[in-house]
């Protein structure tokens, strides 16, 4: 193989993507979706633009990248042996979320995803779907132990879960890096009663 062969077929540098898409997170949460550019990205991150656009082509491509990268660890489905306790673990988590990086990066691109069809899946990939994902294991699991009737379409039962809390962290005044986690959790909390009943469970 020659030397030119050689360097076409090294992988790319991973420290460097990373360092793109931190940066783009950080221009987000500073400027909002309209005022980032591909050149801030690049200056944030220490390297040309033709380094960045070598990666990604356009500004909603490293968008949506950087949505992955913030994707909701919620594949780990802890079995607390009741409804009650996975869907409390499932709400704090979602709240952790909601009140951390995710939710910054939510808070400035929610608008724009009503113009963007790419940008919208991109952020239900990295934030619904792990949830309805999580919500269709604790309802089978709840079912099977006969602590609530199976559902007659358990395709709304993840927006019955994750509608609260979106609705807790993104529609008051308070933005969602300004709670801290304690308060997150506790506003988990105090949400868990209404959806247990939602499913259909009985004390």
């Amino acid at each position: 193989m020659t030397e030119t062969a050689a360097r076409r077929g090294r992988p790319r540098d991973a420290s460097r993507d990373r360092a793109l898409l931190d940066a783009t997170l950080a221009v987000l949460a500073e400027s909002g979706y309209g005022g980032l550019t591909t050149a801030a990205v690049a200056a944030r991150a220490g390297v040309s633009t033709a380094t960045l656009y070598r990666r990604w082509s356009s500004k909603d491509d490293l968008v949506i990248a950087a949505a992955a990268l913030c994707a909701e660890d919620l594949t780990v489905q802890p079995d607390t042996g009741s409804l009650e306790g996975d869907l409390r673990a499932l709400l704090r988590d979602k709240a952790a979320a909601m009140t951390g990086e995710g939710g910054r990066l939510m808070r400035a691109l929610i608008g724009e995803a009503t113009r963007s069809t790419a940008l919208a899946e991109a952020l239900a990939a990295a934030f619904l779907a792990p949830v309805h994902e999580r919500v269709g294991t604790i309802v089978r699991r709840a079912v099977e132990r006969g602590e609530i009737p199976p559902p007659e379409d358990a395709e709304p039962l993840g927006d019955v879960v994750v509608g609260p809390v979106m609705s807790r962290f993104f529609l008051t005044p308070k933005a969602p890096d300004q709670v801290d986690a304690r308060a997150a959790e506790e506003a988990a909390d105090r949400l868990l009663p209404f959806v247990l009943r939602a499913l259909g469970h009985r004390a």
